[in-house]
């Protein structure tokens, strides 16, 4: 490369040809993706131009080394900025990260997506397909609708004409010329009730019947006077006989009530005498009540006075349900040993107690004296503690007012002797390189 840019001149080139032919360089230096150029530092004044005698500016020559190390300085700025743009940017960085796994990530993904790829295009092709038989069964579905109202139609005009409808009549456009006149005869099916085509007294043969009607009340007339007559010779036989009937009942009647007074008298006279011995049974039998009565208290009242009860038996009032158990009704009171028993065992209660109290407070005062000396022993504790926190606290106070008096002396000499103090250019130098 040196012998391509020495001349027969004695192998310098000037500035301008220099940048043409540095503009004919690889393409390394103006790729695609390289990074933006940095502005120049403006905080450094430029250096001074080197001028002659007759105030023209001289022109320098670039040497054969110079342009070697301003060829390594401008690669190794482009590897810098490079570098830079990688560590950088936090999109495109790998450093410090796991490449094998963002692989593997990266080709599940793809195989998901390949995957999902693979479903949609099924269930697209199923859809397709569903598409195809829904279009056949609804072409098949207007054909069959079609074959169906063409049936139907035919059905109609061969069997549902409309001369065969119920209300024909009332829309047939013949229907004067077919018309009959309103009644034929008398038994015409036409006339009906609700045609009111006949009424009573309106037929064809009023007349003919009339007379038939005529001769037929006439028989009917005789015919009831020979009934009437026959009905009262039947009636004038029927009051004879019951006449005659009624006075026999009278008679038999007669002989019964004779009969019945008789045997009243007799039925009275024998509830009379049951009665009257009825009314004697009774008296006995309430004196004989009345004398066992009378027998039956006075050997209670005996009883009552001869046995243990009234006596005071104390055997007496035992329970059956066990010894220590009496009966109420039957119990006179306790014997004069019970009472002395009981008094007895009271005043051993009395003192049984009486000592339990003695104990208890001789227990109770115990427990005073030894909280008195707990509480005693606990304040001497608490004041040699106090007395102790008291100390630490002093020798604390005083290191930290010799730790006061340092910090101040060194602060004063700092500010003595650092007299250049940080500026906001200072902290801007730092994250500039990728080094």
């Amino acid at each position: 490369m040196s012998d391509h840019f020495q001349t027969a001149a004695g192998g310098r080139l000037c500035r301008a040809d220099l940048r043409k032919e540095q503009r004919s360089f690889p393409a390394w230096t103006q790729k695609a993706g390289s990074p933006e150029q940095r502005p120049r530092p403006t905080d450094r004044p430029r250096p001074p131009l080197n001028r002659g005698s007759d105030g023209l500016q001289a022109m320098e020559i670039a040497q054969p080394r110079d342009l070697e190390r301003y060829l390594s300085l401008a690669k190794r700025r482009h590897g810098e900025l490079c570098r830079q743009k990688r560590i950088f940017n936090a999109r495109n960085r790998i450093i410090g990260g796991d490449t094998d796994a963002w692989d593997a990530q990266v080709r599940d993904q793809k195989i998901k997506e390949a995957t999902e790829k693979a479903r949609h295009e099924t269930f697209a092709a199923e859809m397709r397909q569903n598409d195809k038989i829904t279009c056949i069964l609804e072409g098949r579905e207007r054909r069959d609708r079609k074959s169906l109202c063409k049936a139907i139609n035919d059905f109609q005009q061969t069997f549902q004409k409309p001369e065969t409808r119920r209300e024909f009549d009332l829309s047939d456009p013949l229907a004067l010329r077919k018309d009959l006149p309103a009644r034929q005869s008398d038994d015409d099916i036409r006339n009906t009730v609700s045609g009111m085509q006949k009424f009573m007294g309106e037929d064809l043969n009023f007349y003919e019947r009339k007379k038939f009607q005529e001769e037929q009340n006439r028989e009917w007339s005789s015919q009831q006077q020979r009934e009437r007559e026959s009905a009262r010779a039947h009636q004038r036989c029927a009051e004879d006989l019951y006449f005659k009937t009624r006075l026999q009942f009278d008679e038999t009647a007669k002989h019964l009530q004779s009969l019945e007074s008789a045997t009243r008298k007799a039925v009275c006279a024998a509830v009379k005498e049951f009665n009257r011995n009825q009314a004697t049974e009774s008296v006995e039998r309430k004196t004989r009540e009345k004398k066992q009565e009378q027998e039956d208290d006075l050997a209670e009242i005996s009883n009552l006075l001869r046995g243990d009860l009234l006596s005071e038996n104390p055997q007496q009032a035992a329970s059956s349900f066990g010894p220590h158990r009496v009966v109420p009704d039957r119990w006179k009171g306790m014997t004069r040993e019970q009472l002395e028993q009981i008094r007895l065992v009271q005043k051993q209660q009395i003192q049984e107690k009486l000592r339990l109290r003695e104990e208890e407070w001789q227990r109770d005062r115990d427990w005073d004296r030894q909280r008195v000396q707990r509480a005693r022993s606990t304040l001497l504790v608490e004041r040699q503690q106090k007395r102790q926190q008291w100390d630490l606290r002093r020798a604390l106070d005083c290191a930290n007012l010799s730790l006061a008096k340092e910090q101040r002396s060194r602060k004063k000499y700092m500010e003595e002797v650092c007299t250049n103090q940080p500026t906001e250019g200072y902290f801007t130098q730092f994250n500039t390189g990728s080094r």
